[in-house]
């Protein structure tokens, strides 16, 4: 985001730290008054854009160092439509619409023409409603890169940085990845390779109750208090998903650092697990909540992969010149499990966190600091003016913190 210096209109937002605009002495003859430009510095730099509002000011256009009420038009350069609204509701603006929204290629054709150009369609930001299309978005779905790492980071275990390497090494899909038999891969990747197929199958509205119901059962047996909530996309009314999120905390003061690796070590011995990885908590008491709007909090959290049953396809119609082996018909599915440990004065701040949409909670998290100067995250609330946390026992108590209308959380896909 810009690290530009708040405008007067915006009085009520505090000044920004970090890089500023700087001030421009030399004065310039203003030939087009109508015209009042403000050059987005987010993914320009402040070398390149203090250079261009030098090159419009010497032809004569209006330049404004800071976003006001004066600007008529804002030019952006590698920022879509979305991105540009999202950074000016950063900037506290909430109509855009007295805003002409322009790409840099609009400047460009200024400068040649050495006066203002019409704003033509071509040269405005849009959204895809407009369209019915995006340009940028086919001419990203259509590069080699993004084709690669979307297969890449398909599997389990596979982020960005694994596939930049892999695609510096010159490998394009996923057969030439698993050719490679130097190749060093990790527990989890290895484990997103084996079950590839079941994970990338999208898990039902039944799956995720049958493995809700595992899930329950087991917690209980060691913590039998213990409240169980499927979070994320099921939580939110969806019917399908790609993974089962569950927040697990109990209402009495006791809390168990053992119970996750109880829990796994019984599904292990039921033959249940097929992969685990759990992550100790890192949270301090009284730490101040992240300023990120896509922090990853400090929860305990074990990342698993479960064995589901599944009856068996009554292959009785079948013929039997097919020479169908039953025994090694798969009677099972693997799914990813995802169990989220948070202390019970937490726990309303994670139902809120994990339950999502993730657009949702960085819209929830930037409405916080830049609306009501608190800082959220999925462990508190924190009040930088009375220096103190809010405390929450449901996300109704949240929402009424930061002065909104609750949000039921089949209204939260974004």
């Amino acid at each position: 985001m810009d690290k530009i210096r708040a405008p007067a209109v915006f009085s009520q937002r505090k000044r920004q730290k970090g890089i500023r605009t700087p001030n421009l002495t030399c004065s310039y003859e203003i030939k087009f008054n109508e015209f009042v430009i403000f050059i987005m510095q987010r993914k320009m730099g402040m070398t390149r854009r203090t250079f261009l509002m030098e090159l419009a000011r010497r032809k004569g256009f209006r330049v404004e160092s800071e976003l006001s009420d004066s600007v008529t038009h804002i030019v952006a350069e590698n920022n879509s439509y979305p991105e540009v609204l999202d950074w000016l509701r950063g900037q506290g603006v909430g109509d855009s619409s007295r805003f002409e929204l322009l790409d840099i290629s609009w400047f460009t054709a200024c400068m040649e023409a050495g006066r203002p150009v019409d704003s033509e369609m071509k040269y405005r930001l849009m959204e895809i409603i407009e369209e019915g299309e995006s340009s940028r978005a086919k001419e990203v779905l259509n590069d080699e890169r993004y084709k690669s790492f979307k297969q890449f980071t398909s599997v389990f275990g596979v982020g960005v940085k694994t596939s930049e390497k892999w695609y510096r090494m010159g490998l394009r899909t996923l057969e030439e990845v698993k050719a490679v038999k130097t190749l060093k891969l990790s527990k989890m990747q290895k484990a997103g390779f084996f079950y590839y197929e079941d994970l990338v199958s999208c898990v039902s509205k039944a799956e995720a109750d049958a493995v809700s119901l595992i899930v329950r059962n087991t917690v209980c047996t060691f913590l039998p208090d213990a409240l169980v909530t499927v979070t994320g996309g099921f939580r939110r009314g969806k019917k399908t998903g790609h993974d089962i999120d569950f927040l697990i905390t109990s209402p009495g003061h006791r809390e168990d650092d053992e119970l996750l690796h109880k829990v796994v070590g019984l599904w292990k011995k039921q033959g249940l697990l097929l992969y685990c990885d759990i992550i100790e908590s890192t949270f301090l008491k009284e730490q101040i909540p992240s300023r990120k709007v896509d922090a990853m909090d400090n929860f305990q959290k074990c990342f698993a992969i479960l064995k589901l049953c599944q009856p068996r396809v009554d292959n009785s119609s079948y013929n039997t010149s097919k020479n169908i082996d039953m025994a090694e018909v798969k009677d099972w599915k693997a799914i990813r499990v995802d169990l989220i440990i948070a202390p019970f004065e937490q726990y309303a701040y994670a139902l809120l966190g994990w339950t999502g949409s993730r657009q949702f909670g960085r819209d929830l998290r930037r409405y916080a600091t830049h609306e009501k100067k608190m800082i959220l995250d999925n462990h508190a609330l924190y009040d930088r003016k009375k220096r103190i946390f809010l405390k929450a026992g449901s996300e109704e108590e949240i929402f009424a913190h930061l002065g909104l209308d609750y949000v039921e959380p089949w209204e939260r896909n974004a």
